[in-house]
Formats: C-alpha cells, sequence, structure tokens
C-alpha cells in the first residue's frame, strides 16, 4: 500500500490499490470486451513509461536518483547535486522529510571540499523552505484537514496545529530574503507560511508584508462551506478532470473525476438524493481505464444519456502517445469502452475536447485539441471525429481545415458570428491562437474552417490556457475569456507577489474579449480580471441567480512553490467583474483544475465542485465541493432540452429568457453546453432570474434551426423540460435537500 493512503481519505481507498498496478474488478467482471482491451492497453502503456522522460513521474524517479548519489559519493559538489536531484522528487513525491535530510546532507557532501559555491547554496535554501511548507501542509492540511483548511487568507481553525514546518520555512525565506530583498518568490511565500500560522500580517516583516487588505473582496458576499467529506466526494488524488450530469436517469446530477496519474482510476459518485454521493466505479464496469487529466461528456448516440470521453498524454510530451477513451454509457450509468469500435482511437497527447454538432445533421462531433510538440520529429494534429450517426466517427479534420499543428491547451466551441453554425476556437501555448469560422462547402462533408483569429483580433494571448465562449453582458452575442499560465512560460512564480502587492504585471495577463457584433475587443482591463493568472481548471455559472454569468479560475502550476489563491469572480450586471474570492470562500491554495457549476442538491442555485492537485505524483489534494447558501429574493428556472431534429441533449442550443423585473423587460442568453475547456459541467440549464416577477417567455433556437421556438407561461423556480417541434412545456418534480446532511423541506428562494 502506498505511504500516502493515510492521506487520500475514504472515498479513494473504497477500490482497494495494490502496489504497482491498477485497481482489480470484482469477482462478476461486469465490463465489456472494449473496456477490457482498453484496460490491458493502458496497462501495458504505464508499465513501459520512462520516467526520466516524464517529468511528472517523481515516485518513480527516485531509485534511479538514489543510484545517481551512491556513484557520485564523495565527489563534493557532484554528490551535493544528485543528492539535491533525489530530495527534489522526494519532495514531489509527497516525502517532505525525506527530501529535508537529502537536503542536509547535501551540504555535508561539499564541506570537506571546501565552500559551498553561492549559487548551489541559494537552491539548496529555497528547496528547504518548500520542503519545510509541504511538510506543514501535509502535517496539517491533508492529515487534519478542515473544511477551511488552505483557503485563503487562513481563518483561525484552520491554522497549523503541527507548527514545526510553517515554523523552519519561515526562518528560510527570511534568510533568503536577507541574502536578496527583492526575491518576491519568497516574500510570498514567506506571507504564506505566517498565515498558516496564524501570525500574518503583523508577524512579518513590514518591508515584506502583504497589507491584509491585499486579499479584501470587492463587495460582501456570502461565504460558500465545503462540504465535500460530508457528501463522501473528497477525492484526494493528483489534478483531473470532473463531469457533473445526471447518468443513470434519475433526475439527479452524479460527478465522474479522473486523476492524471497512469495508473490512477476513475470515480463514479452517484448521487443518492439525501445529500451524499454513492461511490461506484468498480460496479459501473470501469476498473482499469486509468488516467485522464480531463473528462468531457455528451450524448454521442442520441439515446438519452451522456457518454464520457477521458482525455490522456496531456504535457507528457513525446510519451504522451496514450489513447483516449470513449465510454458509452449503458443507459443506467454504467459503461463500456466504445473507443476502438467507435473509430476513435489516436495516440497523441491532449487534455482538451469538445462535443459538438458542426455540421449540423442531428449528431455530436467530437472535436480534440492535441499538443503538437514544437521540434519534436512527429506532429500531433488536432482531429475532428465526423460523427457518421450509426455508433462510428470518421477523421475529417484536414479535409475541413481544423488539422491544427500547434501546443493546443483550450477548444471552445460557439457560433460567435450568430450565423447559426458552431466556430472553434483553439487556444495554442506558445503560439497564436486560431479562430476558426465554420463556412457551407460545396464539398463534402458540407463545410469548411476558415482561420479569422487576426481579423477577430483574438490571437493573443501567447501564453494562453483553458478558453469558452460565454455571453457575460447578455447582448446576445458571445464573448471569449483565454486564460494564461505563465509558469508553463518560464515566469516564475514571483508574479503572484506582483499581482497581490498591486505592482506592475510583467507576465501576460488573461484575456477578455468582448464580442461587438463578430469582432472582439479586449475589455480585460476594464472589467476587472487582469490581475488573475496561472489559470489552469476554469468554468462559468450564475452564483448568486441574477442571470449573470460568474467565472471561476482553478489557479497554480507545476512547482510545488506555485501555491496561490483560485479566484471567484462576480459579474456585476455586464459592466465589471467583482472579486469575491475571499468572501465567498473560494481562495484555496492548492492546485485547481477540472471545475464545474452545477446544482447538486435541486435546490434552485449551483454549487461548485472544484477537482483539487498538481501533476507530479505527490501533488495530492481534496476535491472540493462548495454548497451554495442561497440568495434571498431571487429566482431561477432549470430547463432540461430534448432536440428531436437537432441533437438529443440541443448541444449549441441559444436560450434568451425574457422576464419582467422592477427595472421592467430584459432577456438572458445562455448557450447550451458544458461550459470551459477544463470542467464539464451538465447539460441542464439552470439560469438565474434574479428579482422577476414573471417569465415574459423563452425562445430557444435550436441547432440548425432558424427560427426560435417560444414558450410561455412557465412558471418561476421550476424545472421544466421543453422538447423541439413540441409548443407545451413539462414541468418536472424535484424535491430539494441539504448537501451532506438530510433531506430538507422544499424552500423558496
Amino acid at each position: 500500500m502506498s505511504l500516502l493512503a493515510p492521506l487520500l481519505g475514504a472515498a479513494a481507498l473504497a477500490w482497494p490499490l495494490q502496489e504497482g498496478t491498477a485497481p482489480q474488478p470484482p469477482a462478476a467482471d461486469p465490463r465489456s470486451p472494449g473496456t477490457l482491451a482498453m484496460a490491458a492497453r493502458l496497462a501495458e502503456i504505464a508499465a513501459r513509461q520512462d520516467p526520466e522522460s516524464i517529468p511528472w513521474l517523481s515516485r518513480e524517479r527516485v531509485p534511479l536518483r538514489r543510484a545517481a548519489v551512491a556513484g557520485a559519493l564523495g565527489k563534493g559538489v557532484a554528490e551535493a547535486n544528485a543528492r539535491l536531484d533525489l530530495a527534489i522528487d522526494l519532495l514531489q513525491s509527497n516525502e517532505p522529510e525525506a527530501a529535508l535530510e537529502e537536503l542536509a546532507q547535501a551540504e555535508t557532501a561539499t564541506a570537506s571540499g571546501g565552500n559551498l559555491p553561492a549559487a548551489l547554496a541559494r537552491k539548496l535554501r529555497s528547496w528547504r523552505a518548500i520542503s519545510w511548507l509541504r511538510l506543514g501542509e501535509v502535517e496539517n492540511c491533508l492529515a487534519r484537514h478542515v473544511c477551511e483548511s488552505c483557503i485563503l487568507p487562513i481563518a483561525h481553525g484552520a491554522q497549523h496545529v503541527e507548527r514545526r514546518g510553517s515554523e523552519n520555512a519561515i526562518r528560510e525565506y527570511e534568510a533568503l530574503l536577507a541574502a536578496d530583498p527583492e526575491d518576491r518568490e519568497s516574500r510570498w511565500l514567506l506571507n504564506v507560511a505566517h498565515m498558516t500560522l496564524g501570525t500574518w500580517p503583523d508577524g512579518v516583516p513590514e518591508r515584506f508584508r502583504l497589507p491584509a487588505t491585499a486579499f479584501a473582496s470587492d463587495r460582501d458576499f456570502p461565504r460558500f462551506q465545503d462540504v465535500s467529506a460530508e457528501c463522501g466526494v473528497d477525492l484526494c488524488v493528483l489534478s483531473g478532470g470532473i463531469v457533473t450530469e445526471d447518468l443513470d436517469g434519475d433526475a439527479r446530477l452524479d460527478l465522474v473525476m479522473t486523476s492524471m496519474g497512469p495508473l490512477d482510476r476513475m470515480w463514479v459518485y452517484r448521487n443518492r438524493g439525501d445529500g451524499t454521493f454513492e461511490e461506484r466505479a468498480m460496479a459501473a464496469g470501469l476498473a482499469g481505464i486509468t488516467g485522464g487529466l480531463n473528462l468531457i461528456h455528451g450524448d454521442y448516440d442520441n439515446d438519452g444519456d451522456a457518454d464520457l470521453f477521458v482525455l490522456r498524454g496531456g504535457w507528457f510530451g513525446e510519451e504522451g502517445a496514450i489513447p483516449n477513451s470513449l465510454l458509452r454509457n449503458r443507459g443506467d450509468g454504467n459503461f463500456d469502452d466504445v473507443t476502438v469500435e467507435a473509430g476513435v482511437l489516436s495516440l497523441h497527447p491532449t487534455q482538451t475536447g469538445v462535443f459538438v454538432d458542426v455540421d449540423l445533421d442531428g449528431w455530436l462531433d467530437l472535436v480534440i485539441g492535441n499538443e503538437s510538440i514544437p521540434g519534436a520529429g512527429t506532429r500531433d494534429r488536432c482531429e475532428l471525429f465526423l460523427n457518421q450517426r450509426d455508433g462510428t466517427f470518421r477523421d475529417v479534420a484536414s479535409e475541413v481545415g481544423a488539422a491544427i499543428d500547434d501546443y493546443v491547451k483550450g477548444v471552445a466551441a460557439g457560433d460567435f458570428d450568430n450565423d447559426g453554425r458552431v466556430d472553434l476556437f483553439y487556444s495554442c501555448r506558445g503560439g497564436v491562437n486560431r479562430l476558426l469560422k465554420n463556412e457551407k462547402s460545396a464539398t463534402a462533408p458540407g463545410f469548411r474552417f476558415r482561420d479569422v483569429a487576426n481579423a477577430a483580433r483574438v490571437e493573443l494571448p501567447r501564453m494562453s490556457f483553458p478558453a469558452w465562449f460565454f455571453d457575460y453582458d447578455n447582448d446576445g452575442w458571445q464573448d471569449l475569456y483565454v486564460g494564461v499560465n505563465p509558469a508553463f512560460g518560464g515566469d516564475r512564480t514571483e508574479e503572484v507577489w506582483h499581482m497581490y502587492a498591486r505592482e506592475p504585471r510583467i507576465a501576460e495577463t488573461p484575456r477578455l474579449f468582448r464580442n461587438e457584433k463578430g469582432k472582439f475587443r479586449d475589455v480585460t482591463s476594464e472589467m476587472g480580471v487582469g490581475r488573475a493568472g496561472f489559470v489552469m481548471g476554469c468554468n462559468y455559472g450564475d452564483l448568486d441567480n441574477d442571470g449573470w454569468l460568474d467565472l471561476y479560475l482553478g489557479t497554480g502550476a507545476p512547482d510545488f512553490r506555485a501555491l496561490l489563491p483560485n479566484k471567484m469572480f462576480r459579474n456585476a450586471e455586464g459592466k465589471r467583474f467583482e472579486d469575491v474570492t475571499t468572501a465567498g470562500g473560494f481562495g484555496h491554495l492548492q492546485k485547481g483544475h477540472g471545475i464545474a457549476f452545477a446544482d447538486l442538491d435541486d435546490d434552485g442555485d449551483q454549487d461548485v465542485v472544484a477537482r483539487m492537485g498538481g501533476g507530479f505524483t505527490g501533488d495530492i489534494y481534496r476535491t472540493s465541493l462548495y454548497e451554495n447558501p442561497g440568495f434571498a429574493g431571487t429566482h431561477f428556472v432549470t430547463l432540461r432540452l430534448r432536440g428531436t431534429r437537432c441533437n438529443r441533449s440541443a448541444v449549441g442550443a441559444r436560450i434568451a429568457v425574457q422576464v419582467a423585473d422592477e427595472g421592467g423587460l430584459r432577456t438572458i442568453h445562455v448557450t447550451v453546453g458544458t461550459g470551459a475547456s477544463f470542467g464539464s459541467s451538465s447539460l441542464q440549464q439552470e439560469i438565474g432570474l434574479g428579482g422577476a416577477f414573471e417569465i415574459a417567455a423563452i425562445e430557444v433556437r435550436w441547432p440548425g434551426d432558424p427560427q426560435p421556438q417560444r414558450f410561455t407561461g412557465v412558471p418561476l423556480d421550476s424545472i421544466v423540460e421543453l422538447v423541439q417541434d413540441r409548443p407545451e412545456w413539462t414541468k418536472l418534480a424535484a424535491k430539494p435537500f441539504r448537501l451532506g446532511r438530510a433531506p430538507a423541506e422544499p424552500a423558496g428562494n
């Protein structure tokens, strides 16, 4: 059993692990032949992966590092450097005490050979500092976890009981700053260490102190409580994806999670409807379906249930030739791996994709953004699998101008020019981004893409990462957000100090582009989202049910020193985004990846699920589930759309909800989809209506149909099914409950 097992929690240990192997299925194996074949393929790939070629496999590299130390014994600086390399991999394997021992021996190794070189001495001290800080996290945030652990500014109840880690980290950072007072990375982490002990801000020397106002929210906002432990979904693993959707047809939203480790299994959490979740991945036929930095979903076979697609190999470079998995839902929340038979088997590193109907034939196609590595011998071009309407797909990317040959980190789908055809945005790290306009073509398959990124003014930022289309200002035109992560471009985490000390930014900022009738204008600064960076996971939704879409950014970078709060921005009526991170309790210090907004308890407001954890084999952390406390005086409507001529789940449908409130009539615009490129929210549309008196009308523009369908008489605070070409709407029953608690009586908003 792994040394990390005591920290993984009951949810992770519900499926016994064997050292060095994937989880074993039950005696009565529910897996299909396709699943068995994929499980064998994944196990074989994991067994032959080279830890020297994949930076994330720290634990697997430790024996190699120990051998290097043995070969350098008695060689002074050479031994010190070998021990430093070993210490880094031990830290990244979540063994900070062992790392500290090696760092101490590295200094001893050079003592007999004269003075320790200044650059090496500083490097050893820097790694000692972060090793002590991580030890404090292991002994407190993981081993003594409470719901407010690692949420900045750290509350009294979450401060460290075991103090040695942060106390020693403070001494090391003070020494680093004595030698170099301009070291902004050490300034930031010194402040963090003091927060964990309750000695911030006064305990920090004034010169290096962040003021208490550094984390102040732009407005008051109710606090969202992390109830993941109470619900049984506090999964403690590496970075990965999240899907929220009703998988088994019981009208309650379930959860699916992945973790990027080659032998990390999937987790399927069935919503019991009483505030808790049941983990059932083994019974769902998913034994051996391992890995996956990201996860998306869509009903590709139009049978009325959600299928899954696992994305693998992202950041693995030339070792990333790992197949993705298409998992067909049998209709009851159990799955078969149909990757090969569906024709979507490919061997390219990726973490991003989207289900969308690009040719408007009523069937969802699959777009995958691959990581084509600069200078590599082979190219990993992007793929566009066109649905053949018989359970299979055909890659037409080269035929239609979508075989993008860049290091793609995000793919987003949206109709940016309102012509009724879905366009594609590719976020290309280190290059220029691509905006592919979907145009009719006289040749098969009837459409072709043209890159208009330059004309539309969306080629930047260069170090882009996740992206999405959404209508943040409710004007009926889809806007575009593109996150950045400067750490992946070589910029150090000293940039975090610049953000919170309100100093001029050095690295690129994210971009918010306002759509002005098919052309985009950069409104990042005026909308208040420029001081967010290191974005990885992300998504959007309506936290306060006011009818304006808010956004949550999961932040971080692989380095253990990349500790910075995730960020929540409230949309102030399309005029500005207000930072409510601290007030709302969203400022999680650990690395944020898959994010989803979803009404998990059927009470009419959206909760938020955040998959936490990093990339290195020991950089684990618990998933967070933030329960929405509710907003008095607001209303909602939840829409479940069913296409008949368009794709059954109505992905790409444009919805306009017209409501009457004290200001008169206003229209709220949403598009059916799973949200951003790193996190997969439910396809049911949970729409806040603010203080509306009534819903005047709901108009749906179904994909492929130029004429909107109008529905009237839909009541406030209801869950409603809308069917294409059927004029009547159907109100669906729901019984609200409290997450992690006994069922509650229905309550109005």
